[in-house]
């Protein structure tokens, strides 16, 4: 797994902007070479249990260069889990998912990805097949989390599960001592969302290579029974 690599990220809890003095503008260009940003239904995404209303449509509205702020930030309501739908304008061949949390027990800790589902809710979550699942890690670098190309090739929606946080396993275990803070283990925390891969914009580029091929289309639909009538003559 690869992250983008923070001097700072330990100080994580800044005035709400940026973090630091540091200037990133030399890992900027790797990123945004295949962002999708341009190509997300930013008005269509929906997250269930969110705390705010619109936070996760918020954290994937942030740029790169936003990225390392905190606010807007998800955070989950009734309990560590949430759900995130996210449409794209077209499909697109994912290559990876980026997001920032923290290095905090509110830090999601499992996420499963579905592909073009639009039903999935916490009543059948459990049940459906999801195409990948990832470990997180308990990090305020942003993560970036390669995909199975060959799964994520025609993407249209993608629905994130976030299942647990880090402070999950610390209650299973029954050692509360453990748990830093009350309210981390109640809530998780998300601070950005982003997505990597190639698009394709639907209806558009069969068309775009056929014409190409034969600038006048009705020539082209001729042309083999013109060659046969000729032949005929012959």
């Amino acid at each position: 797994m690869s992250h983008c690599h923070d001097e700072h990220a330990g100080h994580s809890h800044g005035d709400g902007h940026h973090d630091h003095e540091h200037d990133h503008s030399d890992d900027i260009t790797p990123a945004l070479q295949h962002n999708l940003y341009q190509h997300i239904q930013f008005d269509d995404i929906t997250t269930l249990n969110e705390s705010e209303r619109d936070s996760g449509k918020a954290i994937v509205k942030k740029t790169w260069a936003e990225r390392l702020r905190l606010e807007p930030e998800l955070v989950s309501d009734a309990d560590e889990q949430m759900i995130v739908n996210i449409p794209f304008t077209g499909q697109v061949k994912l290559h990876s998912i980026l997001l920032r949390s923290s290095s905090s027990d509110s830090a999601p800790r499992t996420l499963r990805v579905f592909i073009n589902r639009d039903d999935v809710d916490f009543d059948n979550v459990d049940n459906l097949k999801y195409a990948q699942e990832f470990e997180l890690s308990q990090t305020s670098e942003v993560q970036d989390l390669p995909v199975k190309r060959a799964l994520f090739s025609r993407v249209r929606r993608l629905t994130l599960f976030f299942v647990d946080n880090f402070a999950t396993g610390l209650r299973d275990s029954d050692n509360d001592d453990d748990v830093s803070n009350e309210e981390d283990g109640d809530v998780s925390r998300l601070s950005y969302l982003g997505f990597k891969g190639e698009w394709m914009q639907l209806g558009r580029a069969p068309s775009q290579i056929l014409y190409e091929a034969a600038p006048n289309p009705n020539d082209h639909a001729l042309k083999g029974t013109s060659a046969k009538k000729m032949s005929d003559q012959m």
